[in-house]
């Protein structure tokens, strides 16, 4: 997410607060990366990339459930937000999806936990990645606000929908409807197995939001979210989808000549065009390498140019069609996958062993308290985020000695367990067609979770090697002031030396 800190004036004009923002820290990060299915090797959609935020992650299943008629969920951001708002209640689906999740404990004013999406039992996988707002709508946003934050309006999608389009749709209606309670604009990429959609939704309490479809032979790199030039009647075309007052309110406001035939610009009109490397570099090298193998998408979304220490996890899914939705998958990284390797886990799974669930480590609120003896013996296990980290630190240090090795030790982990997938599929869809699905099921779970405390021991082996050698080669450097952590962008990077 894009993690603001801002000196906040407020001036009341007519009764109505508004914002003046000053910004003196803004890391902006969390990527998303699409490669259309006539671009990859396999013929399939696929999509990846990362939540950047400062608190813990964990991987959850979230399970299908059903509610009771006139059930609602609470959305929206509190009065600590740095755009502040009030919740409300909306109601809730009937019938909810099951999908996979990496969950996070923090970010200001949204009640945890939090999520940027992951993939459903319906092939539909879901990113979110910061898309600032031009400083006029910043100013305009109603003090309070309400409606969904980017977190609720990625959980519902996850919820809902059966489709990538189907998904926009939803999160449209939910924003035509009640509104957004934003940090300053943002935007979510989803995709499924036959194409991808991006939407963007801004600040200032307008309710303005724009999506673009991603076709097959599309490759697309959110750093941020991105939308240019689109046709004043969008309305009439199948390629895109938006607020009624999408393109009216900038004429109104003066930011837009309908007359002056020139294109209708998103970034441009309502943006701020804050292009971050390696955005659009990265989509000429895709587009240059494809067809885009699997293991091409990991190395993208581990690339040191986007994962770093702000990466929470890594997530790439390969949306292959025609596949049981017990067989769906998702290849998560427990932390920043530059240094981690990515895990399989299938729709199917029933459960995450501790070691990769949630812990006290960079939680919200858990230095003040002590542990419950309901949590003592998951906090006991070994955190695998904390031990990638440690990984990531020291691999990061000295990148030039270090990363080849490490790169080439979790990507030769990653090819054995690429092999062994036509091998699960089968072996549970064979359990499942002779009505097996208890065994298919105990399969699905067991065979992710010995992958998981397989590529835990990976990274025991990789980090004790790594720690004795730091210790004989350079020694353990002093922190040379008191500042432990910051909120920008001097942050622990593995970028080699020449590049640095």
């Amino acid at each position: 997410m894009n993690y603001k800190k801002f000196c906040r004036l407020l001036t009341i004009v007519s009764g109505i607060s508004l914002y003046i923002f000053i910004p003196f820290e803004v890391a902006k990060a969390s990527y998303a990366i699409y490669v259309g299915k006539n671009l990859t090797q396999t013929g399939s959609v696929m999509i990846g990339g990362s939540g950047d935020e400062v608190s813990s992650h964990w991987l959850e299943i979230v399970p299908a459930r059903k509610y009771a008629p006139g059930s609602t969920i609470r959305v929206g951001v509190d009065e600590t937000a740095n755009m502040p708002g009030q919740f409300i209640h909306i109601p809730q689906a009937s019938e909810t999806y099951r999908y996979l999740t990496m969950n996070y404990s923090d970010y200001e004013g949204v009640p945890a936990p939090l999520t940027n999406g992951g993939l459903n039992e319906h092939n539909v996988a879901a990113r979110d990645v910061w898309s600032d707002s031009r400083p006029e709508l910043i100013a305009m946003t109603p003090n309070p606000q309400t409606g969904p934050n980017y977190s609720d309006l990625s959980r519902i999608a996850m919820e809902r929908a059966k489709t990538a389009k189907e998904a926009v749709e939803i999160i449209g209606s939910l924003i035509d409807e009640y509104g957004y309670s934003t940090y300053g604009g943002n935007s979510h990429m989803f995709a499924d197995e036959n194409e991808g959609w991006v939407l963007l939704n801004f600040a200032g309490g307008q309710g303005l939001w724009i999506a673009e479809r991603l076709g097959p032979d599309e490759v697309r790199v959110s750093y941020p979210g991105d939308i240019g030039d689109i046709p004043p009647d969008f309305k009439d075309n199948p390629n895109y989808m938006g607020s009624d007052n999408f393109i009216s309110f900038a004429v109104k406001q003066g930011w837009y000549d309908p007359d002056s035939g020139e294109p209708f610009n998103v970034t441009k009109i309502y943006g701020t065009e804050d292009v971050r490397y390696p955005r659009d570099e990265v989509e000429q090298e895709l587009k240059q390498s494809a067809p885009v193998s699997l293991k091409e998408m990991m190395a993208t979304v581990r690339d040191p140019r986007f994962s770093k220490d702000a990466t929470g996890y890594g997530q790439v899914a390969e949306l292959r069609s025609n596949v049981r939705p017990e067989n769906r998958l998702l290849w998560v990284a427990a932390t920043g996958s530059v240094t981690t390797p990515f895990v399989p886990y299938r729709i199917g799974v029933q459960k995450i062993i501790p070691e990769f669930g949630k812990h006290r480590y960079l939680t919200k609120g858990e230095a003040s308290r002590f542990v419950t003896r309901d949590w003592q013996i998951q906090e006991a296990t070994e955190f695998a985020g904390r031990t990638f980290k440690r990984l990531m630190y020291y691999t990061c240090d000295h990148p030039d000695k270090f990363l080849p090795e490490v790169t080439e030790a979790i990507t030769a982990f990653e090819s054995g367990l690429i092999e062994e997938q036509e091998t699960v599929e089968e072996t549970t869809t064979a359990l499942f067609v002779s009505d097996n699905e208890g065994l298919a099921l105990n399969y699905l779970t067991e065979y992710s979770s010995n992958a998981a405390r397989e590529a835990l021991e990976l990274g025991k082996a990789l980090l004790a090697s790594i720690e004795a050698r730091t210790k004989v080669l350079y020694g353990f450097r002093e922190p040379q002031t008191d500042e432990i952590s910051r909120l920008d962008y001097q942050m622990v990077k593995c970028v080699m030396s020449a590049n640095r």
